[in-house]
């Protein structure tokens, strides 16, 4: 039998703020327990299911769908990576769950997005979501939050450049549709944001 007969699939549904309702879960564990899957828990906080045949994927899809999950797609705006907050943080100073969920309801309707694009919200100076090391990272203090861009890890990490200080939730919002689109403006592939920190025309000088 051929390797494309054997192509095995994957299906990643994203979560939120890392948040994963409990019927999602069940049916998650349902669906891998019918087809023998493997589970995945990705570092960007989304759930994935691994060795889906393609039969197996349209069926997973129409299953899961009815419970309101949005799942990985070419184009979409980046799901925030998020740390757990104030609520259940004795170190946090701001909710990153709410800025998350402000932006994924400002940039819905919005797009295609270039993929490598990647976000992250703290709710504190800790960053335990990868604030500084993302290409646009979001990190709460007690007067606002300070904005970063351009940062990554990989065997090459970069730092972000700090772009805003203390901003409210509003700003932050323009901030990341100015960033964005001066990326898809300037990247005719995929490509992360710190490729674009050199650039003479960077929207934002450090701060």
């Amino acid at each position: 039998m051929s390797w494309v007969a054997n192509k095995q699939e994957r299906l990643t549904i994203l979560l939120p703020a890392g948040r994963l309702p409990l019927p999602v879960m069940a049916k998650a564990y349902e669906l891998a327990e019918r087809y023998g899957l493997e589970v995945y828990l990705s570092t960007l906080q989304n759930l994935r299911l691994m060795g889906l045949s393609e039969e197996q994927l349209a069926q997973a899809r129409s299953e899961l769908a009815p419970l309101g999950v949005d799942f990985k797609g070419p184009g979409k705006f980046p799901t925030p990576r998020v740390c757990i907050g104030r609520r259940d943080c004795s170190a946090g100073v701001q909710e990153p769950e709410e800025l998350s969920r402000r932006l994924l309801e400002h940039f819905k309707d919005r797009g295609p997005f270039k993929p490598k694009i990647k976000i992250a919200i703290s709710g504190c100076p800790f960053c335990c979501s990868g604030v500084k090391i993302t290409d646009i990272g979001i990190m709460g203090t007690k007067k606002g939050f300070d904005v970063y861009a351009g940062g990554k890890g990989g065997p090459n990490p970069v730092v972000g450049r700090r772009v805003a200080r203390e901003a409210d939730a509003e700003t932050v919002i323009r901030i990341v549709e100015t960033l964005l689109a001066y990326h898809d403006r300037k990247t005719p592939k995929k490509q992360r944001m710190a490729r674009l920190l050199g650039e003479p025309d960077f929207p934002f000088p450090e701060v």
